[in-house]
C-alpha cells in the first residue's frame, strides 16, 4: 500500500510539474506571438544628444521608428516637449532596409532657465496604434560670469526707431494712373475735337459751295452711263431744291414744282429777290421734266438730260447773283447763332463727363461695397478712427518684466499706476497703455510682482476683481462676466474674463454699451494681465480684439 501510495504521490507531483512546464510554455508562447506582432508593426526608439546644457544651448531630441513600408507613421508636432521649447523641427529622415523603412525625426529644443527639467513622453502613431517614448531628463545650468574679468557697463540710452516703410506711395500711384486713364479716355472721346468725315466737311460749307460739289459729284456717277435717268433727274432737281430751300425759299424741298414756281415769281414781284424770267422758265422746265420721268411718262435722252446739267449750273450762278448781301445785323445774328450752338455743344460735353464721372464713382463704390461691405467703403472715403487703428503700422514689443509681448495698432505709453503708499510697499506695479475708458479704444498691460509673499499663493480672480472695483471707480456700470481658459500660441496657459459693461460717455452722464477682455497670468509671485475695452457699436474693434489676443506671448524672467 505505501508503495502503491508513492508511486501516486510521485505521479501527482509529475503531474504538477507536467502542467507548470506546460503553462510555462504557455506564457513563453504568447509573449513570443506578442513580441512578434509588435516587431513585425514598429519599433520606436528616443534619444537626446546631451542630457546636460547652459541656458539657450540647444539640444538634439531624436525619435527613431523603424515600421514596415505599409504603415503611416505621425510625429508629433508643436510644443508638446514642455517645459522645453521647441526651436526647430527638421525633415524626416527615410532609410529603407529590404521590405522595412527606418525613420528618423530631430527637434530642435532649448530652455531659458536653469533647472533640472523632464522631457515629456511623446506619443507617435503607427498605422492604426499609438506608442509612446520614454520620459528623459536635462538638466540645465547657470553661466557663469566672472565680474572681474567681464566688464559691466551702463545701462544704453533711449534710441529713436524709425517708423517702418509705409507702401501708401503705390497707392496714390495707383490712384493718379486710374485718374489719369478716365481723363484720358474722357479728353480721347468727348472733349478732343475729331477730324471730320467727309459728310460733316461738305455740311459746312456754304450752300453755293455745296450745290456746286453736288454737281461735281453727280457728274462722277454713273447714272447716264446705265441710262438710269430717272436716278439722275432725282439727284439734279434734289440739288436746285436743297439750295433755294436754303437760300431763297425755306419750303422748296416739300413744294410741288407748280408751288415752287409759284412761289419764285411772288418772291419776284414783291421786289425781294431779282429772279430773271428765264431763270424761272429754265427752272420750271427742267422741275416739270423730272416729275415727268418720276412717273415714267417720258424718257429723255443723254444730251438732254446733260443740258439739263448745265442749265442748273447756271441758274444756281444767277440765283447766288441776285441774293442780296446779308445786313450787319444778319450777320451779327448768324455769329451769335454759331457761339450760342458751340456753347451748346460745350454744355453739352460738360453734363456727358459729369455724367460719366459720377456713374465711374458709383460703379466703383458698389463694387467695392459688394467685395467688402458698405460701412467699410464709407468709413474709408469718410474716415473712421478704428477703421485707421486696424490699417495702420501695428508696432509688436515687450512690456514689463517678466515681458509680455504684443503687437498693438499704437505703442503703448507708461502709465502711472497710482497705488496708495501702503500696496506700493507690497507690489511692485508697471503699466503700459493706449487711450482710456471714455475713449472708442483702450489697452492696458500690466506685470504686478508681489513682495514677502511667503507660502501664500496669488489668488488670480481676487486680482481680476480688483479690476472691476477700478472699472466701477472710473464710472463704468452693469458689468457682466464670463470666464474661460485661454492659452497663447507659444503655450503659455491663463484666465479670459469677458464681458459686457456699461461705458461712460465723456463730457455728458450718458452711458453707452462697451465690451472687455481681461487676460491674466501667474506665476510664483508675479501676476501679468492684458485689459481690452471697446465700444459694442464699434465694427471693426472685434478684428483688432482678435488680432492683439493672438499676439499675445509670455516670456518667464530669467534667474
Amino acid at each position: 500500500m505505501k508503495k502503491i501510495y508513492l508511486n501516486i504521490k510521485e505521479l501527482g507531483i509529475k503531474g504538477q510539474e507536467s502542467r507548470r512546464s506546460y503553462l510555462f510554455g504557455k506564457h513563453i508562447l504568447f509573449c513570443v506571438f506578442v513580441l512578434i506582432s509588435l516587431f513585425s508593426f514598429g519599433q520606436v526608439t528616443s534619444a537626446i544628444d546631451s542630457t546636460s546644457i547652459k541656458i539657450g544651448e540647444q539640444i538634439t531630441y531624436r525619435i527613431q521608428v523603424e515600421t514596415d513600408t505599409t504603415s503611416l507613421v505621425v510625429f508629433p508636432e508643436g510644443q508638446t516637449f514642455s517645459p522645453l521649447e521647441m526651436i526647430e523641427s527638421y525633415e524626416v529622415d527615410t532609410l529603407k532596409k529590404n521590405d522595412k523603412y527606418n525613420l528618423v525625426k530631430k527637434y530642435g529644443l532649448t530652455q531659458f532657465d536653469s533647472g533640472a527639467y523632464t522631457i515629456p513622453r511623446q506619443k507617435i502613431i503607427i498605422g492604426d496604434k499609438t506608442f509612446f517614448t520614454d520620459s528623459l531628463k536635462v538638466e540645465v545650468n547657470n553661466i557663469v560670469v566672472d565680474t572681474t574679468k567681464q566688464g559691466l557697463y551702463g545701462i544704453k540710452p533711449i534710441i529713436e526707431v524709425k517708423k517702418p516703410s509705409s507702401n501708401w506711395w503705390k497707392y496714390v500711384l495707383l490712384t493718379l494712373l486710374i485718374i489719369g486713364i478716365i481723363a484720358f479716355l474722357l479728353f480721347w472721346f468727348i472733349w478732343r475735337k475729331k477730324p471730320l468725315t467727309e459728310e460733316e466737311e461738305i455740311a459746312l460749307l456754304p450752300p453755293y459751295d455745296r450745290a456746286k460739289l453736288a454737281l461735281k459729284k453727280l457728274d462722277e456717277s454713273h447714272y447716264l452711263e446705265h441710262s438710269e435717268i430717272k436716278e439722275y433727274y432725282s439727284e439734279l432737281t434734289g440739288i436746285i431744291r436743297k439750295y433755294l430751300d436754303e437760300k431763297v425759299y425755306d419750303h422748296s424741298l416739300e413744294s410741288t414744282t407748280d408751288e415752287l414756281v409759284s412761289r419764285l415769281r411772288l418772291l419776284k414781284e414783291g421786289n425781294q429777290i431779282d429772279l430773271s424770267p428765264e431763270t424761272i422758265k429754265n427752272i420750271e422746265s427742267i422741275l416739270k421734266r423730272a416729275d415727268l420721268v418720276k412717273f415714267a411718262k417720258s424718257a429723255p435722252d443723254v444730251a438732254l438730260a446733260e443740258l439739263d446739267r448745265n442749265t442748273i449750273d447756271s441758274e444756281i450762278d444767277h440765283v447766288k447773283e441776285v441774293l442780296p448781301e446779308p445786313t450787319e445785323e444778319e450777320k451779327l445774328l448768324d455769329e451769335k447763332y454759331r457761339e450760342e450752338l458751340e456753347r451748346k455743344k460745350t454744355r453739352k460735353k460738360i453734363i456727358l463727363t459729369i455724367a460719366i464721372s459720377l456713374f465711374l464713382l458709383i460703379a466703383t463704390i458698389v463694387g467695392f461695397s459688394i467685395k467688402y461691405g458698405f460701412n467699410y467703403v464709407k468709413d474709408t472715403i469718410i474716415g473712421h478712427d478704428s477703421i485707421e487703428l486696424l490699417e495702420g503700422d501695428w508696432v509688436s514689443s515687450e512690456y514689463g518684466f517678466p515681458p509680455i509681448t504684443i503687437s498693438t495698432p499704437k505703442v503703448l505709453k507708461r502709465m502711472d499706476a497710482g497705488m496708495p503708499e501702503e500696496l506700493a510697499q507690497q507690489v511692485d506695479m508697471t503699466m503700459f497703455g493706449y487711450g482710456s475708458l471714455i475713449d472708442k479704444f483702450n489697452i492696458v498691460v500690466a506685470t504686478s510682482r508681489y513682495k514677502n509673499l511667503g507660502e501664500n499663493k496669488i489668488d488670480i480672480k481676487q486680482s481680476i476683481e480688483g479690476n472691476f472695483k477700478t472699472l466701477e471707480a472710473a464710472g463704468a456700470k452693469n458689468i457682466v462676466t464670463k470666464n474661460e481658459e485661454f492659452v497663447t500660441p507659444n503655450g503659455a496657459q491663463g484666465l479670459k474674463v469677458h464681458g459686457t459693461l456699461d461705458m461712460p460717455v465723456a463730457n455728458s452722464e450718458k452711458f453707452e454699451k462697451g465690451k472687455y477682455v481681461i487676460l491674466a497670468f501667474t506665476s510664483e509671485n508675479v501676476v501679468q494681465q492684458v485689459l481690452l475695452f471697446w465700444k459694442e457699436s464699434d465694427i471693426y474693434a472685434d478684428q483688432i480684439v482678435e488680432r492683439i489676443l493672438n499676439s499675445v506671448e509670455l516670456k518667464k524672467a530669467e534667474e
